[in-house]
Formats: C-alpha cells, sequence, structure tokens
C-alpha cells in the first residue's frame, strides 16, 4: 500500500497585501512522480520551499513526510529531503571539487572544511557521479563544468544523502538539446528505479517532462488550475488557461509538447 509522502490542506502564503499562494490542496503518494507546471510567477517556488520545510504557510496544514512543518524541527525534516535547484547552485563555492561537493551534502554543508569522509562516502559519490554520468569529473572544480555537468551532479549530490523525497527545480533549464535529452534520460531511469525518493519536478515546458512521471499539477497566480493523473491534466484546454495562450497539445510515446494555435 502506498504511503503519503505531502499533504497540504487550504494552504495560503501571503506577504504584506499580496498572496503567494492561495488555498492550495494536494496530496503526493510513494507510487507517483508528480510534476508541476506553470508561468513566472504561478507559485511554484514558492510551493517547492514548503515541501522543502524552508518555508510555514500563513494558513492551512502541510504535512510532509508525515510531519507537520509548522510543528516540527525543519532542520531534520530538511535532512531528509534532497533538493537540486538553481538557488543551492548558487551558493556552490566554484572551487568547490565535485568529489567534494556531493560527499558534503550527507553532512548538510556546502564546502568543505573539516569533514573527514570515509571509503564509504567516497564509494557512495562516486556511484552516485557515474549514475548522472559524471564520474570522470570527480576532481573537476564546480565553476569549470558545463551548465548541463553542473545540473546533472547537483543530482548527484541530491541523492548523497538517501533521500525519502527529491525536489528538483527546473533541471532542464539552459540547456541544450542534447543536454536536456540526455538529462531527461537519467531522471527517467531514477523514475523507474524502485530505490529511488519520490520525486517531485518543478518545469515551465511540457517538452520538459521526463518519461515516467505519473502525475501534473497546473498552477497559476498562486492557485492550481488542475491535478491528477497527467494524461487528465495535459489537456489542451487546461494548459492554454495555465499559460493564457491558446495551445495545441501533442503526446508523443511518452513525451509532451505544446506549442501555440495558428492564428485563424
Amino acid at each position: 500500500m502506498s504511503a503519503r509522502v505531502v499533504r497540504l490542506r487550504d494552504v495560503g502564503v501571503y506577504r504584506e497585501e499580496s498572496f503567494l499562494l492561495r488555498n492550495v490542496s494536494w496530496t503526493v503518494y510513494s507510487d507517483q512522480a508528480w510534476v508541476v507546471l506553470g508561468p513566472n510567477g504561478a507559485g511554484k517556488t514558492t510551493l517547492l520551499q514548503i515541501v522543502s520545510g524552508l518555508l510555514v504557510p500563513t494558513q492551512g496544514t502541510a504535512e510532509v513526510l508525515g510531519e507537520q512543518v509548522a510543528d516540527t524541527d525543519l532542520a531534520e525534516l530538511r535532512s531528509r529531503i534532497g533538493v537540486s535547484s538553481a538557488a543551492v547552485a548558487d551558493r556552490v563555492p566554484r572551487k568547490e571539487n565535485v568529489i567534494d561537493l556531493v560527499m558534503t551534502a550527507g553532512y548538510g554543508t556546502l564546502g568543505r572544511s573539516s569533514e573527514e569522509f570515509d571509503s564509504f562516502d567516497v564509494s557512495r559519490a562516486v556511484e552516485l557521479l557515474d549514475a548522472v554520468g559524471c564520474a570522470h569529473l570527480i576532481r573537476r572544480r564546480f565553476g569549470t563544468l558545463s551548465e548541463g555537468e553542473r545540473k546533472r551532479v547537483q543530482i548527484a549530490r541530491a541523492l548523497m544523502a538517501d533521500p525519502e523525497l527529491l525536489l528538483l527545480d527546473e533541471p532542464a533549464a539552459g540547456l541544450d538539446l542534447g543536454g536536456r535529452e540526455d538529462l531527461l534520460a537519467r531522471i527517467t531511469a531514477l523514475v523507474r528505479d524502485p530505490r529511488s525518493p519520490v520525486l517531485m519536478m518543478v518545469t515551465h515546458h511540457v517538452e520538459e517532462v521526463p518519461e515516467g512521471f505519473t502525475h501534473a499539477m497546473l498552477m497559476r497566480g498562486g492557485t492550481v488550475l488542475a491535478a491528477g493523473a497527467i494524461d487528465q491534466v495535459f489537456t489542451e484546454r487546461n494548459l492554454s488557461s495555465c499559460f493564457g495562450v491558446p495551445l495545441v497539445v501533442e503526446r508523443r510515446g511518452a513525451r509532451w509538447m505544446a506549442t501555440a494555435a495558428p492564428l485563424r
């Protein structure tokens, strides 16, 4: 029987007189892989901050991995969640070696200081880097990597502490076509691996949704427009409403594509 991983009930986040999220209710189970889509300002980043234990909602209740976000030790909760995002990448010291960057995730730090790593740390980091196609980069400095290499190394780092939940915030942003497809194939392999944590991904584009994701949520203006099985959510009506333009939506095999509807 699948376990409940996330449950949000009537969640709202307000700043001064404006809201970032309003009346968001959402439940994620352990046998699901979710993608969250929406335009800029939709509330996706705020949602991710709540699920990752970085933000307590202004109203409503948020339960993550069986813990109430408002009442739990957030540092302990965050240790059970892996996050790959531009915000994390921006904090990485550019001189940090790739192998050290991955290993320090097990200690909850960015940048090696006085940690003493054992053979298990090294072996696990190399295994994870190999799984994302980056084992050959272990002695490279993070600042010298390409954008695609950085994205893959971040995923290896996010997996280092053996999290129960893995959050990917726009993992394909800034990649060229080849880099994007390589990364999405590796994410698909993660989704299919029974040892992997529950995956949740945020993106702007249906073309960036990897094969294997089962559920989708569309957001606009801080609210949820649609949520459920991916083939029921990714309709022309739903996606056109979400992005504010008429769209033609196609499914090709296990992947999706959306383009502007032709003018009449």
